[in-house]
C-alpha cells in the first residue's frame, strides 16, 4: 500500500507522461539476446557506459549465444571490463548462453519463469526483456530510481523491490512499462539521488518529500534492500 499522504499513482503517471516520452528501454539493442546481455551488464553501471560498451565492443563481435561461448572467458571479461564486476558478469553471460542453446534452441525465452531460470537474471532483468523485446508486461522493473521515487512520492512505504513492485502494480497492466521508464526519466532529470530539485518538480506542492513544503526525504529513512539482477 502507498503512504496515506502519497500522490496517487494515476496522477503521477499522467503528469510525468506530459513531461517525458521515454523509449521502451534506455539500453540500445538489436535483438532480445542483445538486450538480455545489456541488462545483465547494467547492474551497478550506468546505461550510458553499457551502451558505449555494447556499441563499440560487443555488438560488432557477438551476435548469437554461440559467439559468446566461442571465446575464452578472459577475453569476454576484457570486452566488458568497463561495466564493473566483469568476472561474474562474464560468467553469467556464458552460462546463460549455454542454457539458451541447451534449453531454448538458442533463442531468448519470453516468460518470467524461463527468464529468471537463467544465470544472472532476476525479476528486474526479466521484466525489462519481456516488456522491451517482446511487448509483454508481466512485471514492473524496479531499479534504484524507481525505488527512490516510489518512496519520495509516497507510492510505497517499502524498501524491498519486490514489495515496491507489488504496490506499483495497482496501475493497469498496459501501463507497467510506463511506470518504470517514466519514474526513471524523472529520477534522472529532477528527482536525483544526490539532491532533490524540488523547485523544478511538477509535484513540488503535493509531494510528501518536497523541500518546497519543508518535508524530509522519505527515501532516506532506511538503506535500500539490495537484490540480485
Amino acid at each position: 500500500m502507498r503512504r496515506r499522504n502519497g500522490i496517487p499513482l494515476p496522477t503521477v503517471l499522467k503528469k510525468l507522461g506530459r513531461l517525458y516520452n521515454p523509449p521502451r528501454t534506455f539500453l540500445e539493442y538489436r535483438t532480445p539476446l542483445d538486450l538480455l546481455v545489456a541488462v545483465i551488464l547494467s547492474a551497478q553501471c550506468t546505461d550510458v557506459m553499457i551502451n558505449k560498451i555494447t556499441k563499440e565492443t560487443l555488438y560488432p563481435k557477438y551476435k548469437t549465444p554461440e559467439d559468446y561461448l566461442a571465446v575464452p572467458r578472459p577475453e569476454l571479461e576484457q570486452d566488458i571490463r568497463r561495466s564493473g564486476h566483469f568476472r561474474s558478469k562474464a560468467r553469467y553471460i556464458q552460462e546463460t548462453c549455454q542454457m539458451l542453446i541447451v534449453k531454448h534452441g538458442g533463442e531468448v525465452p519470453n516468460t518470467m519463469e524461463e527468464l529468471t531460470d537463467l544465470r544472472g537474471v532476476g525479476r528486474k532483468t526479466a521484466s525489462v526483456v519481456m516488456s522491451a523485446a517482446f511487448g509483454i508486461n508481466d512485471g514492473i522493473a524496479v531499479d534504484t530510481h524507481v525505488i527512490r521515487l516510489s518512496q519520495r512520492l509516497g507510492l510505497s512505504i517499502h524498501h524491498d523491490p519486490i514489495k515496491i513492485e507489488l504496490d506499483l502494480m495497482i496501475a493497469p497492466r498496459k501501463q507497467w512499462r510506463d511506470v518504470t521508464v517514466l519514474l526513471i526519466s524523472h529520477g534522472r532529470a529532477v528527482c536525483t539521488a544526490r539532491g532533490r530539485k524540488c523547485g523544478a518538480c511538477v509535484f513540488k506542492n503535493e509531494c510528501p518529500s518536497s523541500l518546497t513544503r519543508g518535508k524530509p526525504d522519505l527515501a532516506k529513512s532506511k538503506k535500500h534492500s539490495k537484490k540480485a539482477l
